[in-house]
């Protein structure tokens, strides 16, 4: 039988190194295997006290150990089992910890959860310079708190207060930053890592004596080192959480709770309590949810969307200088990539300048990059008020006014000027990029490429195809997104897409719930406690009404009476209220602070006010998407329901926590989704909550989405 993971000791001159190495994998995993057999030959090293060090060190380039074998964890069925595992793994590297030889982590890549678990149980840790280097506890990010020391062992060496930082928000740091808050104790060469291990344990032939974390100035030390700073840092710490989550994810607040208490604690009290916090959210629903989403996450990162080869893309354009234009530009040229800019006048190419440079500047302000980046990155957008450049472009992005005749004779310019081999894409968020291409010559280099606002932050494209977009395109254009930081789903053209097909008929439900006289505050209110990042009257404010109006209408047109625009949206844009860009839309935007605007009510019917649960509520605007994501199944849209809770997860913010939207209505039941959307077409004399013969299919079998 094929061993599924190596770990090979040898000792060389005194020192023992501990090399893993998973075959056939592409990064090292702790499974309960591998920490069996790292068990034994720590037994091994126990036994031999006359050696002069030891240094655990990764096989793979770029990988030090990525954790723990997620697959382990999400199968854990109880919360006794799940302490037990973690005191077992506690055990092991409390046994490592005890050698009585110094030790040292050669870290080459990623050193992530239990990966760095092991690390901090060695007495010194040395990283490699580059950025393949990246240092962290993300277990938050699962749901659950580290469970094999860290919750101990980070804090007393970087301090509490980065300590909480790193853990509760699952913070990940390169090797610089490791170096600088004393994660590590120094930076070598990735080819000369071993031997300055050695030359490094040569220099501290003995094991570390005490943690005393780097702290400056007086504030620092006062939450770090007084009880009643401890005491402050933890009540301030847990508002920032209650704001950032909304209480909807208990693990950061598990983990406050355990790092705080674990930092005054024995070693032996410290990880008694953090096995048993992992026990209880191990377990839970909530982490369930977020490891099928890791795994969701990780299916997109590698999903071959066409066999074909994809070309290379080295030179782009961008036509059109607005927020969409200008954010496009800023987001090829953050990735080296030279990017020349069109527009019709100097004043709307500076107004694309502006915001790349806003988002430089403010990377700048956040510390994600240094100033002589920013110089850099924005020496590499040119402007252009002609199509001069076009022509060496690889890859052209049409980021225009949403309507079809300027964007038709867009195409037709841009067919005439760039090359035959460029590819042509249009960030179009709902219009027929087929439509749009009817007089291009090279209908097969012609792609829908929808970015998502703002572009540096948003993780999702859209790539539709035409019938007539190649397989190379396809394939070219799915890498060069992934070059780009984000996550591509290729998607059939169609009237919105998946998105914003998906979306708005949320949007219009809940202006149909308005109408009927339950105030907007009340409905975003219910969307934020679900866990909605905003509210639907909020987000239609971020988007802007002169924006989201059209793209409805446009809907509507296309897809009938299930996609009816409520008249209210029509009534705010004609008063030009089309949110925080003119200050005013359902809410008033001249503060920092938004204030509802009361003049909504006035233009809503004089109808009596409508009694509603919140529960009703909720389900009308949830079913509506579960509704229009089964069309889009149905008529192939998209393939799978994965598609659905990808894009709904990274395009609009659904919350992670639920898993998605469609593994969402698998938790609720087609059954019970079918049987109350029929009840509120009676209910509300309305057929848009008719569900699709996809949902009643399912419904008649008690089927799932995922099946």
């Amino acid at each position: 039988m094929k061993l599924e993971f190596i770990l090979s000791l040898k000792i060389e001159n005194g020192f023992a190194v501990i090399e893993f190495d998973q075959p056939e994998a592409k990064v090292n995993v702790l499974s309960s295997a591998v920490m069996k057999e790292l068990e034994g030959i720590i037994a091994q090293l126990a036994s031999k006290p006359d050696l002069k060090g030891l240094l655990v060190v990764s096989k793979k380039p770029d990988i030090f150990i990525a954790g723990a074998d997620i697959k382990e964890i999400e199968n854990i069925a109880s919360s006794s089992e799940a302490e037990v595992k973690a005191q077992e793994g506690q055990k092991i590297f409390n046994a490592l910890e005890k050698l009585s030889i110094p030790s040292i982590a050669l870290i080459n890549g990623a050193c992530l959860g239990g990966g760095l678990e092991l690390a901090l149980a060695c007495d010194y840790r040395l990283a490699c310079f580059g950025d393949k280097v990246k240092i962290g506890l993300p277990e938050v990010k699962l749901g659950i708190v580290p469970g094999f020391g860290g919750t101990k062992r980070l804090p007393r060496l970087v301090g509490l207060q980065k300590g909480l930082q790193l853990i509760l928000a699952g913070e990940v740091v390169s090797a610089g930053e490791a170096l600088k808050i004393g994660l590590v104790d120094g930076l070598a060469s990735q080819n000369r890592l071993l031997e300055e291990g050695i030359e490094f344990l040569k220099s501290h032939p003995h094991k570390r004596r005490g943690y005393k974390p780097r702290l400056k100035g007086w504030l620092n030390k006062f939450l770090d080192r007084n009880s009643l700073g401890r005491s402050i840092l933890k009540d301030q710490t847990r508002k920032l959480v209650l704001k950032t989550t909304k209480g909807q994810y208990p693990a950061p607040l598990k983990a406050l709770e355990a790092v705080v208490e674990n930092y005054s604690s024995s070693l032996e009290r410290a990880l008694e309590r953090e096995a048993q916090v992992f026990g209880e959210l191990v377990v839970g629903e909530i982490s369930k949810n977020l490891i099928s989403l890791f795994y969701l996450t990780e299916k997109y990162k590698k999903t071959k969307w066409s066999q074909a080869q994809p070309s290379k893309i080295g030179k782009c354009a961008v036509l059109g200088a607005g927020a969409m234009g200008g954010g496009i530009a800023q987001l090829f040229s953050a990735y080296g990539l030279p990017v020349r800019m069109k527009d019709l006048n100097y004043p709307s190419l500076g107004r694309g300048l502006r915001q790349a440079r806003e988002v430089y500047d403010y990377a700048v302000k956040k510390k994600k990059l240094k100033k002589n980046q920013a110089v850099f990155g924005m020496g590499l957008i040119s402007s252009t008020l002609d199509y001069s450049g076009f022509a060496n472009a690889d890859l052209v992005v049409e980021a225009v006014v949403e309507d079809m005749k300027i964007k038709q004779a867009v195409f037709g310019q841009l067919d005439s000027v760039v090359s035959p081999r460029t590819i042509i894409a249009s960030n179009t968020s709902c219009l027929s990029v087929e439509r749009m291409s009817e007089g291009a010559r090279n209908k097969e280099r012609v792609i829908g490429m929808h970015f998502f606002n703002p572009v540096h932050r948003m993780p999702l494209i859209e790539l539709i195809r035409t019938p007539h977009t190649s397989e190379e395109t396809i394939s070219t254009m799915v890498e060069f997104s992934r070059k780009l930081g984000k996550t591509p789903i290729v998607v059939r053209d169609s009237c919105g897409f998946l998105v914003n097909r998906i979306l708005l008929p949320y949007l219009n439900e809940a202006g149909f719930i308005l109408e009927e006289g339950i105030s907007f505050e009340r409905i975003d209110k219910i969307m934020l406690d679900f866990g909605m990042p905003m509210g639907p009257f909020t987000l239609m404010d971020e988007i802007g009404l002169d924006v989201g109006y059209k793209v409805a209408c446009l809907l509507e047109e296309n897809l009938g009476a299930r996609l009816k625009v409520p008249q209210i949206f029509k009534k705010v844009y004609e008063k030009k209220w089309f949110g925080k860009k003119t200050g005013q839309g359902f809410y008033i935007h001249r503060t920092k602070e938004k204030e509802p605007n009361k003049e909504v009510n006035g233009l809503l019917p004089n109808s009596r006010k409508a009694v509603m649960s919140d529960e009703d509520i909720l389900s009308r605007m949830l079913y509506r998407m579960i509704n229009e994501a089964a069309f889009c199944l149905e008529e192939k849209v998209c393939n799978e329901p994965a598609d659905v809770d990808i894009g709904m997860i990274m395009g609009t913010g659904f919350p992670p926590f639920r898993g998605g939207l469609l593994r969402y209505a698998d938790k609720l039941g087609a059954q019970r989704i079918a049987r109350e959307s029929r009840e509120f077409v009676d209910k509300f004399k309305a057929e848009r909550f008719s569900p699709c013969g996809f949902l009643v299919e399912l419904a008649k079998i008690n089927g799932k989405f995922y099946r």
